[in-house]
């Protein structure tokens, strides 16, 4: 006969915590809304990995640093999502307008294209603020 494992869910909690909150900010960078789904997912690891350390008398520093960062990369998640949907009509054809050009004149005039079409939908913006740096 043998005897049980004893698990012990207290150990690696605060790194799990941890490490599912860098993993939200890498997908946050990549794809915003998975990003958006990571970050939730790693507020609650963390917020657990809490309760559990206390229960064992652990240090709770990596776990509150999860909280942390998740909540920033929820923050930023949520709002280049909203950006995103907010500007899916002009992003979208910002996208057809540069399936058809084929040089870089014409692809310069999709981003002023791109850039008018913004400022229309943000009436607090002067027209000719919104400049990108470069291309999206």
């Amino acid at each position: 006969m043998t005897t049980p494992v004893q698990a012990r869910p207290a150990e690696g909690a605060g790194r799990r915590a941890l490490w599912l909150a860098f993993a939200s900010v890498v997908l946050t960078l990549i794809l915003p809304l998975a990003g958006l789904a990571m970050s939730l997912f790693a507020l609650v690891a963390s917020v657990r990995a809490i309760r559990a350390l206390r229960s064992v008398t652990k240090p709770v520093t990596p776990a509150i640093v999860g909280i942390v960062v998740a909540s920033l990369a929820l923050l930023i998640s949520a709002g280049v999502t909203a950006m995103q949907f907010y500007f899916s009509d002009e992003l979208a054809a910002y996208t057809e307008c540069g399936r058809g050009a084929g040089t870089v004149t014409a692809q310069n005039e999709c981003v002023d294209q791109l850039e008018r079409a913004m400022e229309k939908k943000m009436p607090f913006v002067r027209p000719g603020d919104v400049q990108f740096p470069f291309p999206p």
